[in-house]
């Protein structure tokens, strides 16, 4: 890895990328400090330490959310937009056909439905939090002008960022919005790891937990690394062609199918599902206080269901691995696999073409997505174990882990890929 940073910090094309990339991560960090106005500082962390929903926003925004700054939604309403648009160009016929046979045109389409569904989940978002952080006094001003003024802020902010990772995609590496999304995170690590060492130094924290923990972590991004680079290679071996008179011998290749098809976005899906009950019970409060069905609703999730209960950990558990096959089926279309390889004349080794070939595949997939949706389930109630060793200072984020490990070796390979061009390029022009 540090090889390919250096060879590539010598070619002066991707150096001025990479210098574009880091530029913006400086842009993103100053549009943290952007901070909406009339607001009660005191009275929104007091809210902010008690609401799960909006620490899980806050991981995702770099902080961004604890200073309440004009991007404090993040990246998340376009996540979910892309999330929601991918899911339905597998249910509607047109969007479908749009994406696969439409090339350029139809992508930018779907990028522009994609940009249209960003504004209105973002709108919905920033309206209830709004709403929500107004009856819980986190604004001096109370007018329906100031609310609007702060929805407006906040949408603005989530088309802003998304437009910046359109350009970090265009002029940088790639990956712009998963970019944005790992800067967010790494910029908290250092101040949850010096704060986790202070309380070791105060005695405040199990040194002997804090290895311990150290130990989790290692392994954990080992094993990330491995799950995130696996693949299971279904040989393929391609008939012989006559074109004209010369004969073409076969040639033998594999299908590499991802142990890790879902990614991190079982997990979000999961996390999004579990918090929407408190953030709706936020909704209907006033000042902290709920009464009637919603105060006996508030106390269930309390008592019985909070982030360190077994039942807790136990939906987030099975949220994880339904999710985990139900979005590996959608990206992985094998009966697209399968006439693929039909129509290019080639076979797998002992299997019939046509729906043989489809259940084989799906036999296949059906096995590593098993052990993958196994793996990010045990992945996701992580913390929870990390909890009980006695760290409370920095928690084992399971899909902050796997975001900024998976963003790391994407944008490696990126590199990569463009120092593999420029060579080839070279070769051609001597």
């Amino acid at each position: 890895m540090l090889t390919t940073l250096r060879n590539a910090l010598t070619v002066p094309d991707i150096r001025k990328r990479i210098g574009f990339v880091f530029f913006a991560f400086a842009v993103f960090v100053f549009m943290i400090h952007v901070q909406l106005p009339n607001v009660d500082q005191a009275q929104w962390n007091r809210l902010i330490a008690n609401g799960a929903f909006y620490q899980f926003l806050g991981f995702l925004s770099g902080g961004a959310l604890q200073k309440l700054s004009i991007i404090a939604m993040g990246i998340t309403p376009y996540i979910n937009a892309s999330i929601i648009m991918q899911l339905m160009t597998v249910v509607i016929p047109q969007l479908e056909e749009m994406a696969k046979k439409g090339g350029e045109e139809g992508r930018k389409t779907i990028s522009r439905y994609t940009r249209y569904l960003t504004i209105v989940l973002g709108t919905i978002q920033a309206t209830s939090m709004a709403i929500a952080m107004s009856r819980g006094g986190v604004f001096f001003d109370h007018s329906w002008q100031f609310i609007v003024y702060a929805v407006v802020a906040f949408v603005s902010g989530t088309m802003f960022l998304m437009w910046l990772g359109e350009q970090i995609t265009d002029k940088g590496i790639g990956n712009g919005i998963s970019l944005i999304i790992f800067v967010g995170i790494v910029l908290r690590f250092p101040t949850q790891v010096g704060q986790t060492f202070s309380l070791a130094n105060k005695g405040g924290v199990n040194w002997l937990g804090l290895l311990l923990w150290v130990g989790i972590a290692l392994v954990t991004i080992v094993s990330i690394v491995f799950m995130y680079q696996g693949q299971r290679r279904i040989p393929v071996q391609q008939a012989r062609r006559v074109i004209g008179r010369k004969m073409y011998a076969g040639r033998s290749s594999y299908i590499p199918l991802r142990l890790n098809n879902a990614g991190v976005i079982s997990i979000i899906f999961a996390i999004s599902i579990l918090l929407l009950p408190q953030q709706a019970l936020s909704w209907f409060g006033t000042s902290g206080k709920t009464t009637g069905v919603a105060s006996n609703i508030s106390f269930f999730m309390t008592t019985y269901f909070g982030p360190n209960s077994f039942l807790y950990n136990a939906t987030y558990f099975l949220l994880v691995v339904v999710f985990t096959f139900f979005y590996s089926a959608i990206v992985v279309n094998t009966k697209d696999i399968a006439d693929n390889l039909k129509k290019s004349g080639s076979f797998i080794p002992g299997i019939r073409p046509g729906q043989p070939t489809v259940d084989y595949i799906n036999k296949i997939l059906i096995r590593i997505t098993t052990a993958a949706a196994i793996y990010l389930g045990l992945l996701a109630v992580l913390p929870s174990l990390q909890r009980d060793v006695g760290v409370s200072g920095l928690y084992i984020g399971s899909t902050s882990l796997l975001i900024v490990v998976g963003v790391a070796l994407d944008s490696i390979t990126q590199i990569e890929a463009r120092l593999a061009m420029r060579d080839y390029r070279g070769f051609i022009n001597k």
